[in-house]
């Protein structure tokens, strides 16, 4: 290993404290550092006891940045958690973070964008596939687009 324990672990805070970050990514950046399983783990618990890590806060910062900047609905934020290896404990704490009305308007507003006309059904089905791949509920969505058309 090219760095000394303590300039390890200064260097992983320094890398927590510039945005909020699962254990996952941590692992990865500190092998990437040239440290072994049995350092990884001795870091990891020093991080988790000073707060640096906090999978709960990671998962509702993560969430909440993900539905206001890129406008993710729930399922594909779901799957990005579950990838990072977050506990569905913590991914439900997050999805529960986004606010009912705003996930709903804004849902709206992606609908209004796309310009459906009444009987359209080949654009209908298409702006559906595409908040589906955002990750919105068919069922939200079907409703949304009821409202839309009236």
């Amino acid at each position: 290993m090219s760095f000394l324990l303590p300039e390890l672990i200064l260097k992983i805070k320094k890398y927590c404290d510039y945005q909020e970050r699962c254990h996952k990514e941590v692992r990865n950046k500190l092998f990437e550092m040239g440290c072994n399983n049995d350092e990884v783990d001795e870091i990891l618990v020093q991080l988790i006891e000073t707060g640096y890590l906090n999978e709960e806060r990671f998962a509702i910062a993560y969430s909440g940045g993900k539905f206001r900047t890129k406008q993710w609905g729930r399922n594909k934020i779901k799957h990005e958690l579950k990838y990072r290896n977050i506990s569905d404990y913590c991914i439900n704490k997050a999805l529960a973070e986004i606010d009912e009305v705003l996930y709903f308007k804004t849902l709206i507003e992606l609908i209004e964008k796309k310009k459906i006309k009444k009987n359209d059904y080949k654009t209908k089905q298409k702006v559906i596939s595409w908040l589906m791949g955002r990750g919105y509920e068919l069922d939200l969505i079907k409703k949304a687009i009821e409202l839309n058309q009236k």
